[in-house]
């Protein structure tokens, strides 16, 4: 028996080494969404989701609840954290708006590109001291849109630039250099880690370190730790230690996820949804944390394969079984199913389902 097995209802255990956790075999991992084509099956991704409460209890689970997985973007609201509990962001006076890009993986729309800039210049800096590189803006590479000729964009316009502005606020703030906020030793990024574990109830030295494609520190947890954090979260102002800050980006995400995310995302379309009460947030390769306020639970999923579309229908299913979705809110999130598999010219070819039952809820 795994060490940390996720048994329904129990504490995670703050002493349970990683190190053990590392032992789940790809084989415990479930089949999560098929995807068939004239009626025979063509894809398979496999995965694991894990329910939590704010509490810690793994509620529910499909596959391993304790699979280590990279956080990737699904850590930006846990690595805002210092910024607010030290008492940098009430300083500088960000508005709601700028901590919502904090947490956000954006399109690099104009609305996300004046908000960074305006984080930034309430710290007396310009974007050309992020570290985040810069690329296409999502608006076209996740929308798959071409740009248009001749576009210009920089560092603002990179996904994680609200993350990156918060980064060199809090620096500027303590009086920390600048120039190196990204590498692990930094003043700034040994503050993150050690908040993110203790938000996630771990130990620093349990949390495995990569370098995120912004060229920041990202953290390896199990899901059922990364949906611990999520359930804090949404439980705001009740959360004995970060209450007041998760209070203030928990609203922050929920009032403007246009901001978190952008034009045709998903995090937009499901905090929509969720009116006020959903705290949506994706990562890169295959990772997905849905809170809910009012329950003070969240779930993460992890695709193996990255795969977005299986991705989006596994999210959706977990919200149907675990029965947080009405009628209306059904129905408008029946696109990001995905159940129809369309040829190039729009006719229907294949189908997608997801194909996974949640273990232990009743």
């Amino acid at each position: 028996m795994l060490v940390g097995d996720g048994a329904i209802g129990a504490p995670l255990g703050p002493d349970c080494p990683v190190e053990m956790v590392r032992r789940v075999s790809p084989a415990e991992l479930l089949p999560l969404v098929e995807l068939t084509r004239g009626g025979h099956r063509e894809c398979l991704h496999f995965g694991a989701v894990a329910v939590v409460d704010r509490h810690g209890r793994v509620l529910a689970h499909a596959g391993n609840p304790q699979w280590v997985s990279f956080t990737r973007s699904t850590l930006k609201v846990l690595q805002a954290l210092p910024l607010l509990q030290s008492g940098a962001a009430k300083a500088l006076g960000l508005s709601q708006a700028e901590l919502a890009l904090l947490c956000a993986s954006h399109n690099g729309e104009p609305m996300h590109v004046q908000t960074a800039e305006s984080i930034l210049a309430k710290a007396g800096q310009d974007y050309h001291v992020l570290r985040c590189g810069c690329h296409v803006p999502g608006l076209f590479t996740l929308l798959d849109k071409a740009p248009p000729e001749g576009l210009v964009y920089d560092e603002r316009h990179h996904n994680c630039s609200g993350k990156h502005a918060g980064f060199v606020a809090m620096c500027v703030q303590q009086g920390w250099p600048v120039q190196d906020y990204t590498e692990p030793s930094h003043a700034l990024q040994r503050a993150v880690r050690s908040t993110v574990a203790r938000a996630v109830g771990m130990q620093e030295e349990d949390m495995p370190m990569g370098i995120d494609g912004c060229s920041a520190p990202n953290y390896a947890m199990p899901l059922a730790r990364l949906a611990h954090g999520y359930a804090r979260l949404a439980s705001g102002a009740a959360d004995a230690e970060f209450g007041h800050s998760f209070a203030l980006l928990g609203e922050a995400m929920t009032t403007r996820p246009d901001l978190v995310s952008g034009t045709g995302r998903n995090d937009l379309a499901f905090m929509r949804a969720g009116r006020g009460d959903w705290i949506s947030k994706i990562g890169a390769d295959g990772v997905q944390v849905m809170a809910s306020k009012s329950r003070g639970e969240a779930f993460a999923i992890k695709i193996s394969d990255g795969n977005k579309p299986a991705l989006y229908a596994a999210t959706v299913a977990v919200l149907e079984q675990l029965a947080w979705m009405d009628a209306a809110q059904s129905a408008e999130l029946e696109v990001w199913r995905g159940a129809e598999i369309l040829s190039a010219r729009g006719v229907a070819v294949g189908a997608r389902r997801a194909c996974f039952a949640l273990q232990g809820r009743a």
